[in-house]
């Protein structure tokens, strides 16, 4: 296995981010997320989470112990100037800088059914097309960087 050489490892690891950034317009969109709720379309961008899988606190914001956020960046919200809904895939992306493990809580999201974990840093090597539900807990290893893509119900 090429995952032997570490230097080849490390190779594969990026290529896979690199076509990851590619397959997904949300991760290069031109327009800032901005976390507010936009009433017209009935969406929200961004919403930056806790572990507990529910949206972050101001007290929890503020923290200076928190190690561990999560980034869901909704598919739906409008990708440019003009006001019209996306149709992106919903990603969540998951920091931990802590030197210890975090339970995530996957949140639950409008549209969709469960998630599937695209990357993890620490397992260079994850293809899995293995499906986590929605109040799954998913332990997130020490400082390591995941992104889940959410599975969408095509009867909504």
């Amino acid at each position: 296995s090429l995952y032997h050489d570490p230097l080849l490892a490390c190779m594969e690891f990026t290529r896979r981010l690199i076509k990851l950034r590619k397959a997904f317009p949300i991760l290069r969109r031109g327009r800032f997320l901005v976390g507010e709720y936009n009433e017209e379309l009935g969406v929200k961008d961004v919403t930056w989470l806790s572990p507990c899988g529910n949206e972050m606190t101001e007290e929890q914001w503020n923290d200076p112990h928190a190690r561990s956020l999560g980034m869901l960046m909704d598919g739906r919200a409008q990708p440019t100037g003009i006001l019209k809904k996306g149709a992106d895939a919903t990603l969540l992306l998951i920091l931990n800088s802590h030197h210890d493990v975090v339970n995530f809580t996957l949140p639950e999201v409008a549209q969709g059914t469960a998630w599937t974990c695209l990357v993890d840093s620490n397992q260079p090597e994850l293809n899995s097309d293995e499906q986590f539900e929605f109040g799954a807990e998913y332990t997130v290893t020490s400082r390591s960087l995941l992104l889940f893509e959410l599975q969408r119900d095509d009867s909504v």
